[in-house]
């Protein structure tokens, strides 16, 4: 008969009935944890995953909203809306508030930012005063700028006290300048987010690094270029998709002021979809459009998040900063 030797084990080795013991004990605590995330998940899945499939099975039909679905169009809803003039007006608005956006508001938050820094005294006062904006909510913002921009309201009546023979402008009803009246209303909400962000990110930055590069010589702006945007590299990254996200999907603020016109001169992805989903009670196409919309953030999301964020990503899990 053989016999078969065993290895003995290691000095110190846990006896089985001690690593089974540590592996129930795992298991309780990741069905615990599993236990309190359920509400949530179940939250996300009524509220968020099963609208969004609701929607695109929606927009595969010729529905009003009211009784069965019985026309099915297949892709026919999504042809309509990229044959349609005024959607590819309105995207082609929310491409150019995107741009806007990147091009002019961070850049002037980011400016600022630097110009604030963390020596300038009263430096929280000026942070509160820019961020109050955004803490005021879209439909809020949106009155109070409609008065300021009536015929008879603030901007007019200050341009005729400092422009002799200046014209009463009619800011929202004008196809040649309500876009950029309303970009204006966007710069003064948000720019104190952002400028909040970047200034709490130049707080983070070592003054040790800063004084070294003094040390070797480099002049103030020599330390903006190559030490400080830098290193706000991942929060300049943030913001440039939080920003472009929310070009996307502006609504509030743009229907409040001018409902997406005059003729169609201010209308987004979003005021369309609502004129034409709950309005003229086209659920159907409204909902091709809103898949669309959600299409576009998704996409931009994870191409984003894929090829420019990974970066801050991998910081993250290293405890680097990039």
């Amino acid at each position: 008969m053989k016999v078969i030797s065993r290895a003995p084990l290691p000095t110190g080795a846990p006896p089985v009935q001690l690593i089974v013991r540590a592996q129930q004990k795992k298991n309780r605590w990741a069905g615990t944890i599993a236990l309190f995330l359920l509400p949530s998940a179940a939250i996300y899945l009524i509220f968020v995953l099963l609208p969004v499939l609701q929607a695109a099975y929606y927009s595969l039909f010729r529905w009003s909203g009211l009784g069965p679905l019985t026309d099915f169009t297949g892709v026919g809803n999504y042809l309509r809306a990229f044959n349609n003039t005024v959607f590819l007006g309105a995207l082609t608005h929310n491409l150019i508030l995107l741009i806007l956006s990147l091009v002019f508001q961070l850049s002037l938050s980011l400016i600022l930012a630097l110009i604030i820094g963390k020596t300038l005294p009263g430096r929280s006062i000026f942070r509160a005063i820019y961020f109050l904006p955004f803490i005021l909510s879209d439909v809020v913002t949106g009155v109070i700028w409609t008065f300021i921009y009536r015929p008879d309201g603030g901007l007019n009546t200050f341009l005729q006290h400092i422009i002799p023979g200046f014209q009463v402008q009619l800011w929202l009803a004008n196809p040649g300048s309500v876009l950029l009246s309303l970009f204006i209303v966007i710069i003064w909400k948000y720019f104190g987010l952002h400028l909040v962000l970047y200034v709490a990110a130049i707080q983070n930055i070592p003054d040790e690094i800063v004084e070294a590069a003094r040390i070797d010589g480099a002049s103030m702006l020599q330390i903006v270029r190559y030490v400080s945007i830098p290193l706000l590299g991942s929060t300049i990254r943030l913001t440039i998709f939080l920003s472009a996200l929310g070009s996307l999907q502006f609504f509030d603020l743009i229907w409040v002021m001018s409902g997406g016109g005059p003729v169609h001169a201010s209308e987004t992805m979003a005021t369309y979809l609502y004129k034409y989903g709950f309005q003229s009670f086209d659920m159907g196409y409204g909902s091709a459009v809103g898949v669309i919309m959600f299409a576009a953030c998704f996409v931009f999301s994870l191409l984003y998040q894929r090829f420019v964020m990974r970066r801050d990503l991998a910081g993250s899990l290293t405890g680097s900063q990039l």
